[in-house]
């Protein structure tokens, strides 16, 4: 895998854009009998009616080879006690090639695998993708949902997981 060089403006913005806080999730795929997932904070939600998210990966990753070809994903929304999956899925913690390995995991439809405890899970259906040069954006029409009731969300800024407090 090649080392994206940044223009001096595309540093600046990764440095403002680690001042932004995000939530912390995990999107998945899975396609003729191979499964992968990644850690994203590109998830955004852009409508409720039809209900669409986006979420962005770059094009050299499994996960986004495996949405390319099924045309399905899932994103897991992860509480404040998975930062270990988070990690995981970063690619952080070495793997032996199944990130799934002695996770637990569950499905709305049969088809796509979603992380257990988080506390939300969506299955979308991609409708339209834009192509970039190093990443692609899919939009997804939400299919499928399940929600926690209860727990607090993992948060990520400046590099750093946080937890949130009321002020």
């Amino acid at each position: 895998m090649t080392e994206l060089t940044l223009s001096p403006r595309g540093e600046d913005l990764r440095r403002a854009m680690r001042r932004w806080v995000t939530g912390v999730s995990i999107v998945t795929a899975a396609h003729e009998g191979k499964r992968h997932g990644m850690t994203v904070n590109s998830f955004v939600s852009v409508s409720l009616d039809p209900p669409l998210v986006t979420v962005t990966l770059a094009n050299t990753t499994r996960t986004h080879k495996l949405v390319s070809a099924s045309g399905r994903f899932g994103v897991t929304i992860l509480d404040i006690h998975q930062q270990n999956l988070s990690d995981r899925f970063a690619g952080r913690i070495p793997e032996d090639g199944d990130r799934f390995h002695d996770v637990q995991i569950f499905s709305l439809s049969g088809e796509i695998p979603l992380l257990s405890d988080g506390l939300a899970a969506l299955e979308c259906r991609v409708v339209h993708c834009y192509e970039m040069p190093h990443s692609t954006l899919f939009i997804g029409e939400v299919e499928q949902v399940w929600i926690r009731e209860d727990g607090e969300p993992l948060v990520y800024v400046n590099r750093a997981y946080r937890c949130l407090k009321e002020c």
